[in-house]
């Protein structure tokens, strides 16, 4: 097709407003030009936000959604914590082995905290946050309130006693606080995704209009993938007009080009076209369709591709005009190649080319946006009294595992990580268990819950349950086991010509870690502010009771690597020397460390080395540290706390 030349030269402020938005999608809004045309811009008050460390003042009018507190939200994002992670082996299973995570803490410190060591990283993400009815718990908040305000909240703690929220309808600002909560938490979680990683977002009528708009500003409105329906409840709530019996699942993506979805279709799947390769079925356009679709919305995906007869091809719009791909350029050029695509030629003599889908298996099937009849919540319920043995849940809503299996369906592939940071009762690492086990994938789950208090009349406490994570835990372990079991029993019962699984493969286990406050003392941090007498009480920077583990789990978040990562602790000349993936890391926290310990080291050939600046047995050691390191292994990065 004939391309008309611009005859200019190319507009750089859209194609850095494109830069911009790909770091900053919070920050891209609508402006009017001269003519009353809206075109997109940059909300430079946000985007100098979002560079700044101080709160930035604005009164300036634009399109979008505002509520008292969200720059204060998107400062707190952006502001660094000293706070960790602390292992805690007694509660965990498989501790060496397992490649799971489960972390009790306020889940906004908890993703600042994992924001290095999973940057770009995580595949899938599901939450079911608060709902914001009126009678939920909010998390931690920074508003002032009187003594009689926040002893009416009695009970409402975490284990640390940090207050709860409790956000009520009357509460003057009742979507405001919310908003906040929610805000600062996804701006964190969306650069914890990885660029074609999704998140799912379970919400009900009475905040999802909110939450659309602040996942449009914070993933972008052209990454929105779709608002799933579900069915939640047979029958419907109690209403004096009309029985509610759905609630939804909000799904982003990072970048939507990059993401291909798949699942089960709901009704029926046929390979009905053939070639020489065998039975295929017309997919999905290669071409971008609704918003976000045209070529100025995404510059970057319009490009040429080959034609049928090796002309260049356009992706262009029904209309006629210019528009852009769905997929990127590697992926589309993959396609053709393999000639795994279908031309079809418009009446304007422009294509549209569909992908060949060859394989009927569940995951090359697509999901409707209707998720009905097995996703109800009852189904839910069911599966946790079952697993608990017991009569009454200690949850009232609890989340099927048929949900959250078929979000795993359409978005993951082996090896992937799943982040639920409002876990409750690790519905979510359950369905991670039985997925992999049915597919024989390794899916890996991070679970973070606040460690909130139950209440002593509440069926989990009278059950010997302190806590929601003291539940969340112990349903993994359950499940873990039962799951262990059903294969066991299917493995005796196999049919002439099937194979047995083995079980030992599958990680049913959990890594427990819990927030705390730094190892290190204020003197590591401010130590122009000590002064001489403070000083020499301070002969470690390390405050008392911590382990080496601790130090270790600290060092491992600061140097962004994964705490799933395996873990070697060897004796060397009497010294616990911690190996972290092989060589990746190598640490000794002991004292009277010497130079026959250092050398045994650096014959590891370490990537990188940790030792306490004050665990020499001599200033001179210390000094030459790096002397001996340059001479006995050059490669290795030092470093002391």
């Amino acid at each position: 097709m004939t391309q008309k030349l611009k005859m200019k030269t190319p507009d750089l402020t859209q194609a850095n407003i494109e830069k911009i938005a790909e770091l900053f999608p919070n920050v891209i809004t609508e402006i009017a030009e001269e003519d009353g045309k809206l075109k997109k811009g940059i909300d430079f008050d946000l985007l100098k936000q979002a560079l700044s460390d101080v709160l930035v003042e604005d009164e300036n009018e634009r399109y979008r959604l505002d509520w008292p507190g969200k720059k204060k939200s998107l400062l707190k994002a952006n502001t660094p914590i000293n706070k960790t992670l602390r292992p805690c082996r007694e509660e965990s299973l498989n501790f060496d082995t397992t490649e799971n995570l489960y972390i009790e803490g306020d889940n906004f410190e908890v993703l600042k905290i994992l924001q290095e060591s999973y940057l770009g990283k995580v595949k899938m993400i599901y939450i079911d946050p608060p709902y914001n009815r009126g009678d939920d718990l909010i998390y931690k908040d920074d508003y002032k309130v009187s003594k009689e305000e926040y002893e009416e909240e009695l009970g409402a703690y975490d284990e640390e006693s940090g207050r709860l929220f409790k956000n009520t309808d009357s509460n003057g600002r009742f979507h405001s606080d919310w908003l906040s909560m929610m805000y600062e938490r996804l701006v964190i979680a969306r650069d914890l995704l990885k660029d074609d990683g999704v998140i799912f977002i379970s919400i009900d009528d009475n905040e999802v209009h909110n939450l659309r708009k602040i996942c449009d500003e914070i993933f972008g409105e052209e990454n929105i993938i779709c608002d799933i329906v579900r069915e939640v409840i047979r029958g419907g709530s109690k209403s004096s007009l009309i029985r509610e019996v759905k609630d939804y699942v909000l799904a982003y993506s990072k970048n939507k080009s990059l993401v291909s979805f798949q699942g089960l279709e709901q009704e029926g799947f046929v390979l009905d076209l053939e070639d020489e390769k065998g039975k295929y079925k017309k997919g999905r356009e290669l071409n971008k369709w609704g918003a976000g679709s045209r070529r100025e919305d995404s510059p970057g995906m319009w490009f040429p591709v080959p034609g049928p007869d090796g002309e260049e091809v356009y992706p262009t719009r029904n209309d006629g005009s210019e528009g852009r791909w769905r997929l990127g350029r590697k992926k589309i050029f993959d396609l053709i190649e393999r000639g795994e695509v279908i031309y079809e030629k418009r009446q304007d003599s422009t294509y549209i080319i569909y992908e060949k889908i060859r394989d009927d298996s569940p995951r090359n099937k697509q999901f409707t946006s209707l998720f009905l009849k097995e996703y109800v919540n009852s189904r839910g319920t069911d599966t946790f009294k079952k697993l608990f043995r017991i009569e009454k849940s200690y949850f009232d809503y609890v989340k099927p595992i048929e949900l959250i299996y078929d979000l795993l369906l359409m978005s993951t592939s082996d090896d992937d990580i799943v982040l639920d940071f409002f876990s409750g009762s690790a519905t979510t690492a359950h369905t991670v268990l039985k997925f992999n086990a049915n597919n024989d994938t390794n899916l890996k789950f991070i679970m973070v819950q606040l460690p909130e208090k139950l209440i002593k009349s509440s069926e989990a406490y009278k059950a010997g349950y302190k806590t929601i994570p003291e539940i969340g835990k112990e349903r993994i372990r359950r499940a873990g086991k039962t799951i262990l079991e059903e294969l066991e029993s299917k493995n005796q019962q196999l049919k002439l010509g099937e194979e047995a699984k083995d079980t030992s493969k599958l990680d049913v286990g959990f890594r427990v870690y819990k927030l705390d406050e730094s190892n290190m003392k204020d003197v590591y941090y401010h130590p122009n502010q000590v002064n001489q007498d403070q000083l020499s009480l301070s002969i470690s920077n390390i405050k008392d009771g911590r382990t080496a583990e601790d130090l270790l789990t600290q060092v491992i978040l600061d140097l962004g690597l994964e705490l799933n990562l395996p873990i070697e602790v060897k004796n060397i000349k009497s010294n616990n020397v911690f190996f972290v993936q092989g060589n990746s890391l190598v640490a000794c926290f002991d004292d009277s460390i010497d130079f026959g310990i250092v050398d045994e080291i650096a014959k590891a050939k370490p990537l990188r080395v940790v030792f306490k600046d004050a665990g020499f047995r001599d200033d001179k050691d210390r000094i030459n540290l790096e002397e001996r390191f340059k001479r006995l292994s050059p490669e290795t990065q030092i470093r002391v706390i």
